[in-house]
């Protein structure tokens, strides 16, 4: 289960950066006054793939009892629902498909959070 412990610990690194990422160039491109496209819709679709796969490490770990020595693992398990679930509430439920600059304005912004969302994640889970 070590193995595990260390990839989900690892992977955090990858959620994070991925996210910065997506940020910035989600903002650069707003900037720029482009809409949301296909290659930006795709990079949001494998952040979501990335959060789920470190989700699925995450829940591996609960069910074999391995979050006990966290200070407050349910912040850890709250913060990673709330990663997963706002992404997609934001372009479904929010923009409504919307691919307007203004979109993308708001979907820099929400990976940005998420980003943030990403660290606050780590921190409670250190």
């Amino acid at each position: 289960m070590g193995t595990v412990i260390q990839i989900h610990q690892q992977f955090a690194n990858t959620v994070w950066l991925f996210f910065l990422i997506l940020g910035v160039w989600g903002i650069w491109r707003a900037v720029r006054k482009q809409g949301v496209d296909g290659s930006y819709l795709g990079a949001l679709v494998i952040g979501e793939i990335v959060y789920a796969i470190q989700g699925v490490l995450g829940l591996i770990l609960w069910l074999n009892g391995l979050l006990a020595p966290l200070e407050r693992p349910f912040m850890h398990v709250l913060y990673g629902i709330f990663a997963l679930l706002f992404l997609p509430f934001v372009y479904f439920v929010w923009l409504k498909g919307d691919d307007s600059n203004r979109a993308q304005w708001v979907l820099g912004l929400a990976t940005l959070f998420l980003f943030g969302i990403a660290l606050r994640a780590i921190s409670t889970g250190i």
